[in-house]
């Protein structure tokens, strides 16, 4: 922003305001940028310096060789295990890693639970840390499994693709297992 612009036009001609007006726009902008960076660092998802104290706050370690997106995500998910466990929070928790709808399926029997991952298809990232948080806030009778969600063949022929038109799609196995084309 420019303060020159705000006064009156009498002052445009005069270089001491000019100047002075500059030296003022040059620090207001510097505050502007400190203040907006403070607010960032309030909330997890943006902010970058204060990663640190968030993931001491919730008993995480610091690995700064991560992205801050990966750290958020960690922090956000262990925000969201904080209390006692529930199916719900569980649920909630295994969402936030893998950015994508989750369901918890619970086996009284043998005392585990499967975690199911139906809004992404193959292995989600960050599998190790999801399992870290898991294992964390579980009970400890507790054991779990995951299963993951690919591309059934009943979808695959739905498509109605020729072999020469899947062939041009240029896809790896892995890339197929996890097709899923838009509706």
């Amino acid at each position: 922003m420019e303060l020159i612009n705000m006064l009156p036009p009498m002052y445009e001609e005069n270089s001491t305001m000019k100047k002075l007006q500059g030296v003022l726009t040059v620090d207001i902008d510097d505050l502007r940028e400190d203040f907006d960076n403070t607010i960032d660092q309030c909330f997890i998802n943006t902010a970058t310096d204060l990663l640190p104290r968030y993931e001491t706050m919730y008993g995480l370690q610091t690995d700064v060789t991560k992205s801050d997106t990966f750290r958020r995500e960690r922090i956000k998910a262990r925000a969201k295990g904080v209390g006692t466990v529930t199916k719900k929070m569980m649920t909630d928790m295994a969402a936030s890693y893998s950015n994508g709808e989750v369901e918890i399926a619970e086996n009284f029997d043998d005392y585990s639970f499967v975690v199911k991952f139906m809004g992404v298809r193959g292995i989600p990232n960050n599998m190790k840390d999801l399992t870290a948080t898991i294992e964390e806030i579980k009970p400890a009778h507790l054991a779990f499994t995951f299963e993951y969600t690919y591309i059934t063949w009943d979808e695959f022929n739905s498509y109605n693709h020729t072999w020469d038109e899947w062939d041009a799609l240029n896809m790896t196995w892995d890339e197929l297992e996890v097709y899923k084309e838009a509706v």
